[in-house]
Order: C-alpha cells, then structure tokens, then sequence
C-alpha cells in the first residue's frame, strides 16, 4: 500500500511539473513571438517590463485579469463560458501520453516520466485533438454574433479536414513500430533511428497540419481580422481571451513535443549511453527530458518563424491543399512505406518515394502549368 501511495505522488509531482513547465512556455512563447517579430521587422519589441522586457508575460497576465470581463447579452452564457474552457482543458489534456523521459528510480519508487502509458496513445492524442474544435466552436456559437460564427465553421472544416491527411501520416508511422502507444514509437527510435529518414515526406505532411491545427498563419483563417474581425473570440474580453489565447501556445508545444516523439527520437540524443555510464540512469533520462522539450521549442521557433514569413491564404486555397493536396500525398506516402516494408527497405523506399514525387511535380509543371499559361 506504501509502495502505490509513494508511486501515486511520484507521478502526481510529475505531472505538476509537466504542467507547470507547459504553461511556463506557454507564457513566455507570446514574449519571443514578439522578441522574434520585432527581430524580422527591424524593430525592439517588448523592453519596458524587467531587463530586456523579460517580465511582459506577466504584465499580460495581470492586464487579462484587470479587463471588464464582458457576456453579451444575447448570448448563451454557460456555453459562452464553456468554450474557453473547454479549449484550454484539451490543449493541456494531449500532453498527458507524451513520454517526455525513460524510467527513474527516485527514493527507491521508479516510474516513467510519462502521465499515462496507454497501448493507444496515438488515438488519445486524435480524440482530445478532435474534441478541442468544440472549444472553438461552442464559443463561435455561443456568442450569437455572426462574424464569430463564420470562424467557429471556418475552424472546424479546416481542422476536420487536416486532421484526416495527418492520420494517414500516422499510418505509415504505424507500420514501422506496430503500436499505437507513444512509448513504444519512442522506443523504436532509439540509438539515432530516427524516423524523420524513413519518413521525410510523412513530416512534412504532419507539420503543415499541425499549422492549421493550430490555426498559425498561414493557416489562421478562423481568426482573419481583415475578414471576420477577431473570428471566433471576437465577443470575448478578460480571461475567456486569454483562454483561448494561451491554449493556441500550448497547442504550439504539444505539437511540437508530439512531432519530436513521433519523428525525432522523442527523448533519444546523441551520446545518450555515454551520459548514462557516467552519471547513471536518472541523469540521463533527465537529460533526455530536456532534449525533448528542447526539440519541442524549436518547432515552436518554427511556428513563430512561418508566423512572420508567409502571408495568408484565401480559404478557398486553404481547403484545396487539405483536399486535394495533403490527403493525395498522406496515401501516397502509406503506399510508398508499405511497399518498403514489403521488400524489407523501407530508408531505400522513403528516399526513392520522396525523388519520384518530386519528379512527378516537375514533370507536371512542365507538361500542365505551362501549357495553360501558353
């Protein structure tokens, strides 16, 4: 009984912590989004709140608390409230099956730094996914203003359609490892076998889905202020805002964390058997946790990064890439992988898929573009 009370606490610290490193990065994603901003367009940025403007996440903080917190009056006000909620509660929820370390043994208790190991991690992350269009939705509704509406149904076909090319990009992750559980795809992964050189195009598919999943330019439809004013939130006021605000940076960390772990080794680095004969098994497993988030917070440089390069697309273009775009290519790419499987050389595959592919593009522009502009 002492022995499940101790692993009981163990994993309800680490979660905390999960949490509390979450919503930290989180919180200090808006200031480097604005750092990295200022940056491109030749400008300061944020320099007034602390040493170079490093405490402006919480003057954000407090001027969110401060703000009028406003319903309108014609709106549904438990929905109205729900939706924000409902949208922070699944962005936090996906993090729960990320395997951010290996075991640790910690005052005789080991355990994985992981918050649940299920044999179908993958589905969760779908289904908590999945229901965070509700969040948007529910408050697009709810608000009974018809701009707001308009994003709430731009946001929901974007994410529908999307979600569908990035699980057939799944799919050929699926057929290397067997395994729906996230442990078991890290697992796979280890000593450099990285899946992003057997699945490069696959990558590329979930990475631009990820930016319409998590509604980042040039995939913010839903939220297009030259068209639908704030989109979804425009209602909103206070800390529903601020809800919906920060579960857009969670979602950015998770995702990037989820990327890491399915294509990039998850916890895996170099030299990881060397640190673990020199200083012993928990160091490294922390050092692979940092390695993890690290790995995260590049892709999350990589959002912020597209963010302030690409300009939007017309939601006509938008669909049209989801459609008849990703979905072609995710299939392309289960065919492709299965075949090398098939044949037992799935890098030799991957790589010839990703060469006739692009051969196949330029072969195309030559034949059909010019054509039609001729």
């Amino acid at each position: 009984m002492d022995l499940l009370s101790d692993l009981f606490l163990a994993k309800a610290a680490f979660i905390g912590i999960v949490f509390a490193i979450t919503l930290g990065i989180a919180a200090y994603s808006t200031y480097f989004e604005r750092k990295i901003a200022a940056f491109m367009q030749d400008r300061i940025g944020p320099d007034r709140a602390g040493p170079f403007g490093i405490l402006q996440p919480l003057a954000d903080a407090v001027k969110m608390f401060m703000k009028e917190d406003f319903i309108p009056a014609n709106s549904n006000k438990w929905l109205f409230i729900a939706g924000p909620c409902l949208s922070m509660l699944t962005a936090l929820m996906t993090s729960a099956v990320v395997p951010f370390g290996d075991t640790v043994t910690i005052g005789g208790v080991t355990f994985d730094l992981q918050g649940i190991d299920v044999n179908i991690g993958i589905l969760w992350v779908f289904g908590i996914v999945s229901l965070g269009v509700y969040g948007i939705l529910i408050g697009g509704w709810a608000s009974n203003n018809k701009y707001s509406l308009l994003g709430a149904i731009r946001a929901a076909s974007q994410n529908i359609s999307y979600e569908l090319a990035m699980g057939l990009a799944i799919i050929a992750i699926l057929l290397f490892t067997g395994s729906l559980s996230t442990k078991a795809i890290v697992e796979g992964q280890q000593n450099g076998h990285w899946n992003i050189f057997y699945q490069p195009l696959g990558f590329i598919i979930f990475l631009i889905c990820a930016f319409a999943e998590c509604n980042r330019t040039p995939f913010d439809l839903p939220e297009c202020e030259t068209e639908l004013i704030g989109g979804y939130h425009t209602e909103y006021s206070s800390m529903k805002l601020g809800f919906y605000l920060f579960a857009e940076y969670i979602n950015m960390f998770i995702s990037g964390a989820v990327m890491a772990t399915l294509y990039f080794g998850g916890y895996d680095y170099p030299g990881i058997d060397f640190v673990t004969a020199q200083f012993g098994n928990n160091i490294a497993v922390f050092v692979g946790m940092g390695a993890l988030i690290g790995k995260a917070l590049l892709f999350v440089f990589v959002f912020m990064w597209v963010r302030w390069t690409l300009p939007r697309f017309r939601y006509d273009q938008l669909m049209g890439l989801g459609w008849a775009g990703l979905i072609p290519l995710s299939m392309y790419n289960v065919v492709v992988t299965a075949f090398g499987i098939l044949i037992g050389k799935p890098f030799t595959a991957g790589i010839v898929g990703v060469v006739l592919l692009i051969l196949g593009l330029l072969i195309h522009d030559q034949l059909f573009v010019k054509k039609k502009i001729a």
